[in-house]
């Protein structure tokens, strides 16, 4: 069974086309309008195992939100399509990953229950023309539209590069690790016998 989806949308502020391979191998076409972007998304495809296709127009000469939300909104569907019905899947994940002095946790429930918790705060924020707080956002899309439980805490850090980089890096094993099949599962994950 071939993990892949496809997702496009298209509104008056953004034109994403999405595309990814759950069980790839870490390949990356990366194009969002937002430098920054592309280079945390080819991290999480390299260290997920994932492979990822983004193709990005977004109204980016306001500011990065539309862009950066919908974006999210796009890898949430496209997680959660190409889980499918999710049986077999590990279902929880955990990754603590370093960047240097940065040091980020995150542990992911597939559990059709979306709920973020965002804990990743830095005196300085901004790296070159790119404020990480607005992460969160996407990141809340992606729990939104993919149905997962994910906490994400900044255990340590001051480099808001760094921070980023570890994160996203944590969400990249994190991800791997609660997608992947469990060959003792033949059922989904669950006492309820539905997520």
């Amino acid at each position: 069974m071939k993990r892949i989806a496809e997702i496009e949308r298209k509104t008056k502020e953004t034109d994403i086309r999405l595309t990814l391979n759950l069980d790839g191998k870490g390949a990356s076409s990366i194009d969002t309008g937002i430098p920054f972007l592309d280079h945390m998304f080819e991290l999480l495809s390299a260290h997920g195992f994932i492979d990822i296709d983004i193709k990005a127009k977004g109204d980016t000469e306001i500011d990065y939100h539309h862009t950066v939300e919908d974006i999210g909104i796009c890898l949430g569907s496209a997680i959660n399509k190409a889980l499918g019905d999710k049986k077999g899947i590990t279902r929880y994940g955990f990754a603590i990953v370093p960047m240097d002095e940065a040091l980020a946790r995150v542990v992911i429930d597939i559990s059709n229950r979306p709920y973020l918790s965002y804990r990743v705060s830095l005196k300085k924020s901004v790296t070159g023309q790119f404020d990480i707080n607005i992460l969160k956002e996407l990141f809340k899309a992606v729990v939104n539209n993919a149905g997962i439980t994910m906490h994400i805490e900044l255990l340590s850090g001051a480099d808001a590069h760094h921070a980023a980089e570890s994160v996203f890096k944590a969400f990249a094993r994190a991800l791997d690790q609660a997608a992947q099949i469990d060959e003792r599962l033949d059922a989904v994950p669950s006492t309820k016998g539905l997520l």
